[in-house]
């Protein structure tokens, strides 16, 4: 019952309701971003979501578009922005997925959307994160992120997919918000990214 429709409601009426209170954040934003990186606003990737379907996931762009002189794009560093920095540790480059949530490509908890070249890399039971909709956050996002190993976040997506209740969600959801606060290992810092996925058992 929780996993067909309840998640489903919370995930509506909850991402709505963050809308609205963080409006003020998400207007500001928007607006130091449009004029920084030209025009250029949100950051689009398509991930796979719900059995593997694709579907794009929306992020504030924190890096502008700036290219060496053949035309290669110039290094994470030097192309995330003053804004950018902040939007990023402050988290709020996550908040354009409520409207993933919104529009039911993602869920408020969930296994962390990976990308679409690690699939093929995938064991079969590290494939069965899919088995749900990817979250804004999850299980293995409050349990250390960047500093625990693909096979551990792999384990612990498989362990929420097989432990999927409300009062699962609801502690993953409070830890979340405790762990922004304290700035504490949820969002991925630029100085320390997670090492490419090359395919673990």
């Amino acid at each position: 019952m929780y996993k067909l429709y309840i998640k489903r409601f919370l995930d509506l009426s909850v991402s709505l309701v963050v809308l609205i209170l963080v409006s003020p954040v998400f207007i500001f934003t928007y607006l130091a971003l449009l004029i920084l990186n030209n025009g250029k606003v949100f950051f689009y990737q398509e991930r796979p979501g719900l059995n593997q379907e694709p579907f794009y996931i929306i992020k504030f762009k924190t890096m502008n578009d700036r290219k060496d002189k053949y035309g290669k794009l110039l290094p994470d560093k030097s192309r995330l922005t003053i804004v950018g920095n902040y939007v990023r540790k402050l988290s709020i480059d996550e908040l354009p997925q409520l409207i993933n949530v919104i529009r039911g490509e993602m869920s408020l908890i969930g296994p962390r959307p990976l990308l679409y070249k690690y699939i093929h890399l995938y064991s079969a039971n590290q494939n069965r994160r899919h088995d749900v909709k990817p979250g804004i956050t999850g299980w293995a996002q409050i349990n250390g992120r960047n500093s625990i190993s693909w096979t551990r976040k792999f384990e612990l997506d498989v362990e929420y997919v097989d432990n999927l209740s409300f009062q699962l969600d609801f502690k993953i959801f409070c830890l979340t918000i405790f762990k922004i606060i304290q700035r504490d290992g949820v969002n991925q810092s630029s100085e320390r990214p997670m090492e490419p996925f090359n395919g673990v058992n």
